[in-house]
């Protein structure tokens, strides 16, 4: 049943706070050493930061008196280790909340509410469409990606012990949960060196065995079974899995053609093993006469696959699929189907992740295919006499050098070139086809060019694979170009217009059953246009996309590249994929997940399978439905496209203030995100020792801004763009805009999450800066202007009113870490010190860092 605000208030306070209340008793317990009674302290110091803020102290000043009126601590090191320890307290504290959170999961959400099948499925009967729900099923597909961007602090042992104490909270046992939480007390948060792309890419593996295996195999059965009554012979999937570490080359030079073939192998292995497993648990029920022979003998086979697969010949998903389907015969005509469930449920994951799991995406930057082919242009003309290019070929028009490069054939050898990136992506290009040869064509199958910003950029990348012997393979390749900044996404219906009329490329379309999918990246969109203009420029580029698709008869897949707050295009998703409008393909939902998004959403067999099925269903209805939600009329676009104009402006005024970047390297951790260790991909693009906006990558810019309560991305012009249309007269506009389009609340929704998750409290202390003082008033202004205005709009008393689950988990979440972020502050302050000594600069340095973990884990989709 759904609950009610009032009823899901109580429910939450009731499964989430005041559990929280009793089980963070049990830190009192942890086992640190040096510092008594920090359990006992951090109430104190909590208390001190709200009390000092609302007095206008300074974090600094807060820090100080804390240590003076509370403490016998005197000397600075002191302080230091005190700080350190209430750092690790808090830190647990946040895995201890994530934890009840994600065991209360089940009894906060309504699994068969609105958003479910259940619900879409009672809809639609009443509508006399559910034939239209099943027709709309056999061919829509969500396809979820996971990224291995520098958003996720928790190691793998550290979510086990999340995953763990959460079947503990569950039963209320408090003697495995205490010794959980010893556990967790001893075990280290932070890695002492840089990840490796491969460390990272088996992370994420622990969430492919562990949830996303389990809960996409339960829901492609409960489709089966509710949506096609158990009767599905269809092929279309109509979920599966993306995986980019390993694969995305794109900024980062420690992913090469080797990592790329390690994960490949690593995703196989992986597969292998959960299906050993689930044989292993058949075995004990399938004691059938006949089925127990075929059985173990497929047993063997995966056995050899995991433990000895060098020696083993290599099982393909037909042949276990064609073993699984003898066995189910034999199981129905001899032995009463007596555990067919089970063994339906194993098919099923066979069909859905085959033997390579995840789909392993490549991505590099165009620069580096222009620069590589330039390369190989250059050393053969200088070893023959005789390049690849024609001799004029700068000089050609684009469409004749279009047609240069369509000709181009060959089959390189990387050996043959000294400089190792033109030698890497040569290899990559070979790895490949091996990787499809061994675990299938889906086991990498999409190429993504990021820059994208002309047709030559897509044709430069098909000339390296044609060099690279790909003229027999490339049937099996999916170009996938990426336009992420508000001039790029302008341009990208001109680009594929260009494309779709070059005869190679419609060929190589012609292979791929005229089926184009294009990325579009919300977060480089934000950081160049600023929250509005990014999101509606995104939508009127696949409005636009999508006609010229359809115009060249080509079926356009639309990937959003996303991440987790809305300024990142994250926030409440399958709300955005409800309120596309009908000039959109929407054939299928592609996007990428991330980091914190990956554990605050798809972090347990629940919550994954709940969120998986709303993003399923979202866009299902927004089909089947569709009559039922108004279209944009002419008005209303343009009130949209004032608005996202009107904020762009604003935006693009702060981004241009000479202190814009400054403000951000001073009062924010953005220098020591590159010293956190949390990822293996720099934090900048180029190798300047100098940082400039262009090279700054959208997470550390995000997260920053989130670090620093003032979550600007997310919200900043709105409120001026709301102001001047209010100015005008033009209220009512905005009003009837709110009222009858899903597409605008959702994007106004999203935002007053980020603004929620701001505090500007915590920097009131930088009116005292001089130097600074007058910037920080431009952000405040503009979000009390935003409040108020957004308030005014949705008629609430209170931002995210009506979202009570998520506004309450914000609210306490902020509170648990509201000490971490003014220790943060303080540390900061010192390193601002001209005095400070190198061994002091060192330590306050390691404290910012240290800082960063909790307050990233804390907010769950803040970069």
């Amino acid at each position: 049943m759904e609950l009610n605000s009032t009823q899901l208030t109580a429910q939450f306070k009731k499964q989430v706070i005041d559990k929280y209340t009793i089980y963070n008793s049990l830190f009192a317990a942890l086992p640190y050493s040096g510092v008594a009674n920090v359990g006992a302290m951090l109430p104190i110091l909590l208390e001190a930061c709200e009390k000092g803020y609302e007095k206008e102290k300074s974090p600094a000043e807060i820090i100080d008196n804390y240590f003076s009126q509370h403490t016998d601590v005197c000397s600075e090191q002191e302080k230091l280790n005190h700080l350190f320890k209430y750092v690790q307290y808090i830190e647990r504290q946040v895995v201890l909340f994530d934890a009840i959170e994600d065991a209360a999961f089940s009894s906060l959400h309504d699994v068969a509410g609105a958003g479910s099948l259940k619900s879409i499925l009672r809809d639609a009967k009443l509508l006399k469409k559910s034939e239209l729900i099943s027709k709309k099923l056999e061919k829509f597909k969500l396809r979820l990606v996971l990224t291995a961007h520098p958003t996720q602090f928790y190691p793998a042992n550290v979510l086990g012990i999340i995953h763990d104490m959460g079947e503990a909270i569950g039963k209320n046992d408090l003697t495995t949960l205490s010794q959980f939480i010893q556990q967790l007390g001893l075990t280290p948060f932070f890695n002492k060196k840089q990840p490796t792309p491969a460390n990272e890419a088996v992370t994420l593996m622990w969430f492919l065995e562990n949830v996303f295996y389990h809960s996409i195999g339960t829901l492609y059965t409960k489709i089966v079974n509710e949506v096609f009554a158990g009767k599905y012979s269809g092929e279309n999937t109509f979920i599966e899995l993306g995986f980019w570490p390993g694969g995305d080359r794109d900024g980062n030079p420690f992913v090469n053609a080797d990592t790329t073939r390690f994960v490949a192998k690593s995703l196989r292995s992986s597969i292998i093993v959960c299906y050993y497993r689930d044989i292993r648990k058949l075995k004990r029920k399938l004691t059938f006469s006949g089925v127990d022979v075929l059985i173990n003998e497929l047993e063997k086979k995966l056995y050899e696959n995991v433990f000895t697969p060098e020696q083993a010949v290599p099982i393909t998903k037909k042949e276990i699929l064609d073993c699984l389907v003898n066995i189910r015969s034999l199981v129905i005509e001899q032995n009463y189907s007596l555990y067919l469930p089970k063994l339906e449920s194993l098919i099923h994951k066979v069909m859905l992740f085959g033997t390579h799991f995840a789909s392993l995406d490549i991505r590099q930057d165009s620069r580096i295919h222009h620069q590589v082919l330039q390369e190989v242009h250059q050393t053969l003309l200088e070893k023959d006499g005789k390049g690849i290019l024609p001799t004029n070929y700068s000089n050609l028009s684009l469409p004749d050098r279009l047609r240069a490069l369509a000709k181009l054939k060959g089959r390189l050898d990387p050996r043959g070139f000294d400089a190792t990136l033109t030698q890497d992506t040569l290899q990559s290009l070979y790895a490949i086809q091996s990787i499809q040869q061994t675990n299938g064509h889906l086991a990498c199958h999409r190429y993504i060019i990021s820059n994208t910003q002309s047709a030559i950029h897509v044709m430069e990348l098909v000339a390296l694979l044609m060099l690279c012997g790909w003229d027999e393979y490339l049937a099996h390749l999916d170009i996938v170009p990426l336009f992420e900044t508000i001039e790029d996404l302008a341009n990208a219906d001109g680009i594929m217009k260009m494309l779709y009329a070059d005869p190679f490329y419609k060929q190589h379309l012609a292979h791929r059953k005229f089926k184009q999918t294009i990325m579009l990246g919300f977060s480089d969109g934000t950081k160049d246009g600023g929250y509005l203009q990014a999101n509606w420029s995104i939508y009127l580029a696949k409005e636009r996309l999508t006609a010229i698709s359809r115009d060249n008869q080509v079926a356009v897949i639309f990937f959003d590249g996303r991440g987790g707050p809305p300024s990142r295009g994250g926030g409440k998703t399958h709300q955005f994929y409800e309120s596309l409008g009908n000039r959109i393909e929407k054939e299928e939902i592609q996007l990428t997940i991330q980091g914190q998004t990956i554990t605050s959403n798809f972090g347990t067999i629940p919550s994954a399978e709940f969120n998986i099925e709303q993003l399923v269903s979202a866009g299902v209805s927004n089909e089947v439905f569709a009559d039922n939600e108004p279209q944009l009329n002419d008005k209303d676009r343009q009130t949209l496209n004032t608005l996202s104009q009107l904020s762009y402006e604003a935006y693009l005024k702060l981004k241009h203030h000479p202190q814009f970047l400054t403000y951000l390297q001073k009062f924010s951790p953005l220098n020591y995100y590159g010293k956190s260790n949390i990822a293996s991909r720099p934090t900048k693009r180029g190798v300047k020792d100098e940082l400039s906006f262009s090279d700054l990558r959208a997470i550390p810019f995000v997260g920053s801004w989130s670090q620093l309560k003032q979550n600007i991305p997310g919200f900043f012009g709105f409120g001026s763009a709301l102001k001047t249309l209010k100015q005008r007269g033009q209220w009512n506009e905005v009003e009837h805009l709110f009222h009858t389009n899903s597409f605008f609340r959702s994007l106004i929704d999203n935002s007053v999450m980020s603004m929620v998750k701001s505090n500007f409290e915590l920097t009131q202390y930088i009116e005292q800066d001089s130097d600074f003082r007058d910037f920080r008033q431009i952000m405040h202004k503009e979000y009390i202007l935003t409040r108020e205005l957004y308030l005014e709009l949705t008629k609430d008393a209170s931002l995210m009113e009506k979202d009570p689950l998520g506004k309450h988990s914000i609210l306490l979440r902020e509170r648990i870490v509201l000490p971490l972020l003014t220790i943060q502050q303080f540390a900061l302050s010192k390193l601002q010190q001209q005095s400070l000594d190198a061994t002091l600069k060192e330590v306050y340095t390691k404290l910012v860092t240290r800082s960063m973990f909790g307050v990233i884990n804390a907010a769950r989709n803040s970069v």
